[in-house]
């Protein structure tokens, strides 16, 4: 391909980087459908009713195609030329073919006995072709469709694929839009540049969306600057943001403080104490830090549960993620260690987490974080309002919601308060288009909405405060404006008659 002749130079300047490794976070493409897992050796992996083991994709290049084997062995798939002699001979219209199910010479048994024998998938494609009676009169749009479908049933082809923010949202906006509050990949590619998101910013976040909004922004920020994640509840949610699969370097500068804390922060009454009265679990303190065993496990169920399940007819059903903890803190006890280490792990987990509680404390009490990010299933009004303190003047801020009514209410709370400016409720429209030669056009199926933003900048509210002449010019201005000139009377000039 060409695309893979053009990538000795990146691979001299990182090598490894383009290659998958042993504990790598990738995901699994097959048309239209994604999946994302962690690359473990004789794991079995379920995907599209097929099951395989993915220790043949180690040492393989990013976006390479594997074909699945006897056994549930990936085997790099071969480009090879498809056959064009049956293709060419096509009809001109379909109108004089009939769907009786009687076209097809090969019965359900015969294509079972082919599959028993290990014939690959290509091959039961081909035959299938020759072995229909209607092949031929078919029209060339009709034929290549054909081919498609029977590709996408016999042939079971995957390409591994490295983990990105627009795969993610698709994967998870196609299969599950409730954990990312419905909220489409194109409204998040739309918050990301409303929030001016670039390396070296210091922003706050405050996201129910299971992480993937906090990932989008340190996968945009490159590991350079400071990321404070407001979460609810013992802590937050991050199994989007673990499909990334960024490196520890990325995480020094992602900071996390609870939000029934920031009252305290704004009125001044926050002190280290208030983090150490706190009855904490283990339980909590494992999910704060992105473990997601139990989770796996009801996940790992579903799986095994859909595939025994037909196929929906929805073309953009996806199979949902699975997350791998390779913590050895998730170990059973007798690979943990002693029992005393066993229970000091929980202790040294929450000194370590008071402490980043305290460092992401000191970030927001200076009070000039370069932009806010609001993207949660609460009402947005009073999330905004009191974060807005955090923020510094001229900078950005966008809420999302997956209603616009709850925003109409924010923008006009904002209006009453001041301190912003450039206030704009918007909502993105999104179309595809199917590109083929000869039958361009749009898709017949979208989207119905993906949610609402409400942006805008904000401004020092105290020199507004303080120049009062400024808001008594603005009043007379407003009076002036509104005061209309009274009507001119004319005098009618009397006729002489």
């Amino acid at each position: 391909m060409e695309g893979s002749g053009e990538q000795p130079s990146p691979q001299a300047q990182h090598p490894g980087d383009h290659r998958i490794r042993d504990g790598d976070f990738v995901v699994l493409k097959r048309e239209d459908v994604f999946k994302a897992v962690q690359v473990q050796r004789r794991k079995k992996v379920t995907f599209e009713k097929q099951w395989f083991y993915l220790d043949n994709v180690i040492g393989h290049s990013y976006g390479t195609t594997f074909e699945v084997t006897s056994g549930g062995s990936l085997q790099p798939k071969k480009k090879r030329e498809e056959p064009t002699a049956e293709t060419k001979e096509a009809g001109t219209d379909n109108r004089n073919i009939v769907d009786d199910g009687k076209s097809q010479k090969l019965t359900q048994d015969d294509i079972k006995a082919l599959k028993d024998k290990g014939i690959k998938g290509e091959e039961i494609v081909q035959q299938l072709i020759e072995n229909s009676t209607t092949f031929r009169d078919k029209t060339e749009f009709a034929q290549d469709k054909y081919i498609k479908k029977k590709k996408k049933k016999y042939e079971a082809i995957i390409t591994v694929v490295k983990p990105s923010t627009r795969i993610l949202s698709i994967m998870y906006y196609a299969r599950e839009p409730g954990k990312i509050n419905h909220m489409r990949y194109d409204t998040l590619a739309q918050m990301l540049t409303l929030g001016n998101i670039r390396a070296g910013n210091k922003m706050i976040v405050m996201e129910t969306c299971a992480g993937l909004v906090l990932g989008a922004m340190m996968e945009r920020m490159g590991g350079f600057g400071s990321i404070i994640q407001l979460y609810p509840g013992g802590g937050p949610v991050r199994a989007a943001t673990a499909c990334f699969g960024f490196p520890k370097s990325f995480l020094n500068g992602l900071y996390e403080f609870p939000l029934n804390k920031v009252d305290s922060l704004l009125h001044g009454t926050f002190s280290a104490e208030m983090l150490s009265s706190e009855p904490k679990d283990s339980a909590l303190v494992e999910e704060s830090n992105g473990t997601l065993e139990e989770k796996q496990a009801s996940e790992q169920e579903n799986e095994d549960s859909m595939a025994e399940a037909p196929e929906s007819n929805h073309p953009e059903d996806q199979e949902t993620m699975e997350t791998i903890s390779q913590d050895p803190e998730h170990k059973g006890p007798k690979e943990r260690g002693s029992k005393k280490d066993y229970v000091r792990m929980p202790r040294r987990r929450q000194e370590e987490q008071r402490k980043r509680h305290l460092e992401a404390a000191a970030l927001l009490s200076e009070r000039n974080a370069d932009g806010l990010i609001v993207a949660s299933r609460f009402h947005p009004t009073p999330l905004l309002l009191s974060l807005l303190d955090f923020v510094a003047p001229s900078r950005p801020f966008v809420v999302y919601c997956q209603y616009k009514e709850p925003l109409l209410e924010c923008y006009t709370k904002l209006r009453e308060r001041g301190g912003v400016i450039n206030l704009r409720l918007s909502e993105t429209w999104l179309r595809n288009y199917q590109v083929l030669p000869d039958r361009s056009h749009p898709k017949l199926l979208m989207s119905g909405g993906g949610g609402y933003l409400l942006s805008g900048f904000t401004v020092a509210m105290e020199n507004l405060k303080a120049d009062t002449r400024l808001k008594s010019n603005a009043s007379t201005l407003e009076s002036q404006e509104t005061e209309e000139p009274a009507a001119k009377k004319r005098k009618c000039p009397e006729s002489d008659s």
